[in-house]
């Protein structure tokens, strides 16, 4: 069993969605005891948006990949749920989110469903979805527009060249799932991001309950800032550029260390940019600064969940930074 600082189990809550956070949950596995996803529900696109829009239940995409990410069942589990088919009716759908929808219902509930399924693939820590109401996501530019839904904002181009000012969702009072509030009240350390800074990430800062527990909590909050600029969404954003966005969004800074990647190898020859290291425009909002390989070599553009891991331990072991 691992102890924290206090002389108690660590508890670690991740929030976020896409790609990254399960990661995230892969990173948390080598040292925390107590694990929680804390996942967005603004996904209106593929598998997920299908499944939302015609039986009315919470996307279940994001909180799939979540699932997998902690549980512990034998790799063909995880290759059944992963599976998407290809051809017919149901070409595109992950077998996953239909077991989650079909539970649903037998159940008539989603979070019951959520249970069952944990239960089965023998979870090692929790996921939980930020609210269970029926949000939207709204994306404004920078010359006035509104762009509405989560799919719509990652694809259309005039977000390009750094065209997305801000996001909010409706109903704009979307209530947290109070597990999820309970679940940061009581963390000792708050993980946010990587991933889609616009769509993935900041939807959960916007719902009502979520943003005040982060505030309020005395855990050691991290910000994980993407590898590379994310085309559609942070195109040109330097780190400091990521931070300011969630700053945008939230009544006050607290985001104690931010973790920015300085491993470059493979991403321009991949056509991908790297986030520009910008450390005294990070430094002045009062958030320290974490500079550590934390790239996947082998997946070039995404975080290696054993080097991710590693820096956020080493985080918690010594505590917040006193120098950035």
């Amino acid at each position: 069993m691992k102890f924290s600082k206090k002389g108690r189990e660590i508890s670690a809550v991740a929030i976020g969605g896409g790609t990254g956070l399960p990661i995230v949950l892969k990173s948390l596995k080598g040292y925390a005891d107590e694990i929680t996803a804390v996942v967005t529900v603004a996904d209106d696109g593929g598998s997920s948006g299908r499944i939302r829009r015609e039986l009315g239940i919470l996307p279940p995409g994001d909180i799939r990949n979540c699932l997998m990410a902690l549980a512990d069942t034998e790799p063909i589990i995880n290759d059944i749920f992963q599976y998407r088919f290809k051809n017919g009716e149901l070409a595109g759908h992950s077998l996953g989110n239909l077991v989650l929808a079909a539970l649903a219902d037998i159940k008539g509930d989603f979070i019951e469903a959520l249970s069952e399924v944990s239960d089965f693939l023998k979870l090692k820590g929790s996921v939980l979805p930020s609210t269970v109401e029926d949000i939207v996501l709204y994306a404004k530019t920078k010359n006035g527009e509104f762009i509405e839904g989560q799919s719509k904002i990652t694809k259309s181009r005039v977000c390009y060249n750094n065209n997305i000012k801000t996001v909010h969702i409706e109903p704009e009072d979307a209530q947290a799932y109070s597990e999820a509030v309970k679940a940061i009240e009581v963390a000792d350390q708050i993980i946010l991001g990587p991933g889609s800074l616009f769509t993935s990430i900041i939807p959960n800062l916007l719902i009502k309950g979520i943003q005040e527990a982060l505030c309020k909590s005395k855990a050691l909050k991290v910000f994980v800032c993407n590898v590379a600029a994310q085309s559609g969404e942070t195109d040109g954003f330097s780190a400091a550029d990521h931070l300011e966005a969630i700053l945008r969004h939230i009544s006050r800074n607290f985001v104690d260390v931010m973790i920015v990647n300085s491993n470059f190898d493979g991403l321009i020859q991949k056509g991908l940019i790297p986030v520009k290291i910008d450390k005294k425009h990070i430094l002045k909002h009062g958030t320290k600064l974490l500079i550590e390989d934390v790239a996947d070599v082998c997946v070039v553009g995404h975080h290696d969940f054993y080097k991710l891991g590693q820096a956020l331990e080493s985080l918690w072991a010594r505590g917040p930074l006193t120098e950035g």
